[in-house]
């Protein structure tokens, strides 16, 4: 991953992992192994635990131990009315600057094929 491609991930994570969670409850493994199903291949566990931590202190996430077949009790998340509020605005935020880039890009690409047309 390159370090222009973990610096936009760092900014969009948090909202990343209310997305998961919102989806249904789960542990922080759980998270991390979706997210690399969908090509967040690279993603540190370690990286995703801090999010968890992060909003759960926030108080957009609820946290229940679950007993574990398998070891220690795991901490499942649950996405509460806190976190779906920050998910919508997470949610608003990217459609606004996904647009706005998206035009940005548009207008790069129309004033290439301008500038080459002028120059065929």
């Amino acid at each position: 991953m390159g370090k222009q491609e973990t610096e936009m991930l760092k900014g969009v994570l948090e909202g990343v992992v209310l997305a998961v969670i919102a989806k249904r409850p789960a542990y922080g493994y759980e998270i991390t192994a979706s997210l690399r199903d969908r090509g967040f291949a690279d993603i540190a566990e370690g990286t995703v635990y801090a999010v968890l931590v992060r909003i759960e202190q926030r108080g957009m996430v609820d946290a229940l131990k679950v007993p574990s077949e398998k070891g220690p009790p795991r901490k499942v998340y649950t996405l509460n009315a806190q976190g779906r509020q920050s998910l919508e605005e997470f949610w608003r935020t990217w459609s606004f600057l996904a647009d706005r880039l998206t035009q940005l890009h548009t207008e790069d690409i129309d004033a290439d094929n301008a500038d080459n047309a002028e120059g065929a």
